[in-house]
């Protein structure tokens, strides 16, 4: 039986690792993810769970000491925000180089400088390279939905890679929301029991981790690990029909809403998707054929299937909670923009940053971006093809 509760993202999270029981969680404080990790750190300290609860002097060394204990055999999960994962950035190319499935949620904040503790996409986006799988999270529902999904996509034979579940800072870790828990139980069935794979602790087998590797061998590993890569989708899928049949809610690799006879389209991540989706409904009330996608899956990006959703569609915003210096465009515009690039009929592409360092998304930046798409449609033309929304002059 499902339970209908009002919790914040975090705790939804939280409350999913509680159902998990992971053998290892290493954790280090940073806003806005520290009240995820301080109520599993009550789930240990009352009993709840069995985990071993690492705390550590850094980010650097939660990452480090996850490595370590998935190495040694675990089931093993984390969490961070911004410059903390900024911190970790050297020991998540450890952490998927050696194909490990460590299970870490990502509170998505801003990076420094100036200081900003608030909600944007930068700190995930600069790791989005790294060999991690991605799943983001529209609200606290998804955020506990991929949560439980990621480790049985992390663990899989086929994968045996680090997922990070990505849900916005404060917009979703900390605004409280109606969900659904599934029961105990129930969750532990689906994840199941946790298979090793070349442990080191298995005396018997040794194995080493992580060796000096040469230019003789070394472009070897990064071909394995792209090819890797290339079935985590259909593990995707497949996770996500078994969550179907225990929850009722449905996943993709993406989201789409009102798209397939659309003649405009945005495309976002995240808790801003849900804004948007409102304000698509008014225009369609208007007679304007306004869609939506909305990635799930970010890394590895699901190329072809977005550019078949999108490839019909006479104009399409991007938009992205991050931007890339020194880039022409965000990191979102970029990807979808190589995903239709090869069709000789395709949308004309526009670029809209927003939200940056927590700065609200609101109705009407989407009524002026729907807009403006209305007007491209309609004419063929365009003033900018990338611009900063909500921003001051």
């Amino acid at each position: 039986m499902s339970k209908v509760v009002a919790v914040t993202g975090n705790e939804a999270v939280a409350n999913a690792l509680r159902q998990i029981n992971p053998d290892v969680c290493a954790a280090y404080p940073i806003t806005p993810q520290t009240d995820m990790m301080q109520r599993f750190a009550s789930f240990v300290s009352d009993g709840k769970v069995k985990t071993e609860l690492i705390l550590v002097e850094s980010e650097h060394s939660a990452m480090s000491a996850c490595i370590g204990s998935a190495a040694a055999g675990g089931r093993v999960a984390t969490a961070t925000s911004g410059p903390g994962l900024a911190l970790m950035w050297e020991m998540l190319f450890v952490a998927s180089g050696m194909r490990l499935p460590i299970v870490m949620s990502v509170v998505n904040r801003s990076l420094s400088a100036p200081l900003n503790i608030h909600g944007d996409h930068s700190d995930a986006m600069g790791a989005r390279d790294s060999g991690w799988i991605q799943l983001w999270s529209e609200n606290a529902q998804e955020a506990y939905d991929n949560a439980i999904q990621a480790f049985r996509i992390a663990e899989h034979m086929d994968i045996r890679l680090p997922v990070m579940i990505c849900l916005d800072g404060f917009i979703i870790s900390h605004s409280i929301e109606r969900i659904e828990y599934l029961d105990d139980d129930t969750v532990k069935n689906f994840v199941g029991e946790y298979k090793q794979l070349n442990p080191l602790l298995d005396t018997e087998h040794p194995v080493s981790y992580g060796p000096l590797i040469l230019p003789d061998y070394y472009m070897e590993f990064r071909r394995a690990q792209a090819e890797v890569m290339t079935k985590v989708a259909d593990v995707v899928l497949n996770v996500a029909k078994d969550f179907e049949k225990i929850s009722g809610r449905k996943y993709g690799l993406f989201e789409t809403y009102r798209l397939d006879d659309a003649e405009i389209g945005l495309v976002i991540l995240n808790s801003a998707a849900g804004t948007s989706k409102d304000v698509i409904d008014e225009f369609r009330n208007k007679g304007i054929k306004a869609g939506l996608l909305k990635p799930r899956l970010y890394r590895p990006f699901p190329y072809e299937e977005i550019g078949e959703a999108l490839k019909h569609l006479k104009a399409v915003c991007v938009l992205d909670r991050a931007d890339a210096f020194g880039a022409s465009y965000g990191p979102l515009f970029m990807d979808i923009a190589s995903s239709i690039y090869h069709y000789k009929d395709k949308p004309i592409l526009i670029n809209k940053i927003y939200g940056l360092g927590g700065r609200d998304y609101m109705p009407e930046h989407a009524e002026i971006v729907l807009n403006e798409l209305a007007e491209i449609a309609k004419t063929g033309k365009v003033k900018t093809f990338k611009e900063y929304i909500g921003v001051r002059e």
